[in-house]
């Protein structure tokens, strides 16, 4: 009697892990920050994050239905998820929904599906659709809300989010609206102003550096884990650091100080939870470690001399364009070869 044998197709060892798990630690560790974020700054930014996870999976299976995909396997991974929440934490709290709308169709349809879903996109998804709304609708996206503490009663309540939120009902500007710090600098005729509440610890109107600090936490927690190196945060960061001492000694009536620009913007969020990117970051050691710095860099130039006053998403799309070059250029020799 003859049997027969079935095998199954590899891998024949089950993986640690997967990419949904990878996505639900990344989106666990922005837990902190987003707690912080909304206690400072009120349910406006609970409000962006809903609207952007349900439009961006809404998007997401669009796409998949066009391009013949299943929905459970690629909706089950987080990583539209994770696309939502980045980009809904780097735009104003208490956004317009439509404005949010437009952001996810960007980031969804252009930046990921278009090039053929999670790992074929060349570029950040949450920032290619942060600097669309940049481009596009500037006023909307310079509209950052001052602390709880600095705004009237009536503009905290949950109520009064959804009408700003979904029609044009506001209360008192003044009251609501804020600069961050590096919209400050960008206008002010001194930096005297901003080097001292840098060095009280009183950064962005007394509550973004906090919601910075929270996204170190979590980043320090991903790499505890070991779902994102050491090599981009640590190159992005001290390269800034560096380039921002040499330049505030330099002219500290003129340029921020470091201080400042590691806690002041967006450098935090970006070094631990954007730059990191596995797909459109670089693959090798040398070269993350390159690729990081090379945003440390472009962040600070952008930030000195160009024409907006954060410039995470511009550093981050420029080195994403330079990602393969660097590789190439840093690939590890091969053992043996002469």
């Amino acid at each position: 009697m003859s049997r027969r044998f079935e095998t199954a197709s590899s891998p024949h060892i089950k993986p640690k892990t997967s990419v949904t798990k990878v996505m639900g630690q990344v989106l666990l560790a922005l837990v902190p920050g987003i707690a912080i974020y909304t206690g400072l700054f009120g349910w406006g930014v609970i409000t962006n994050i809903v609207i952007a996870c349900v439009t961006g999976l809404a998007f997401e299976m669009a796409m998949l239905q066009l391009r013949g995909k299943p929905f459970k396997p690629f909706l089950k991974d987080l990583s539209a998820v994770v696309t939502a929440v980045l980009l809904a934490v780097a735009i104003p709290p208490g956004s317009p929904w439509w404005l949010i709308t437009v952001g996810m169709l960007f980031a969804i349809v252009v930046a990921k599906q278009l090039y053929g879903g999670l790992g074929y996109n060349p570029f950040n998804p949450a920032m290619i659709g942060y600097v669309v709304l940049l481009l596009c609708f500037p006023v909307e996206m310079t509209q950052w809300q001052a602390p709880l503490a600095d705004v009237a009663e009536n503009c905290r309540s949950l109520a009064h989010t959804f009408t700003t939120v979904f029609s044009a009902g506001n209360c008192n500007v003044d009251g609501y609206t804020a600069a961050t710090v590096l919209d400050a600098a960008r206008t002010a005729v001194s930096q005297e102003s901003s080097v001292l509440n840098a060095a009280s610890g009183f950064v962005a109107s007394a509550g973004y550096e906090w919601v910075a600090i929270a996204w170190a936490v979590g980043g320090v927690f991903l790499m505890w884990r070991g779902i994102i190196g050491w090599h981009i945060p640590v190159g992005m960061i001290a390269a800034l650091l560096i380039v921002a001492t040499a330049g505030w000694a330099i002219a500290p009536e003129r340029l921020l100080n470091p201080i400042t620009h590691l806690i002041g913007g967006a450098t935090l969020l970006g070094a631990f939870f954007i730059a990191t990117d596995p797909v459109s970051a670089c693959t090798t050691v040398k070269g993350r470690v390159i690729y990081g710095a090379l945003i440390g860099v472009l962040v600070y130039v952008i930030r000195s001399w160009g024409g907006y006053p954060d410039a995470v998403a511009f550093a981050v799309l420029l080195a994403n364009l330079s990602a393969p070059m660097i590789d190439y250029y840093s690939k590890p020799k091969v053992f043996g070869y002469q």
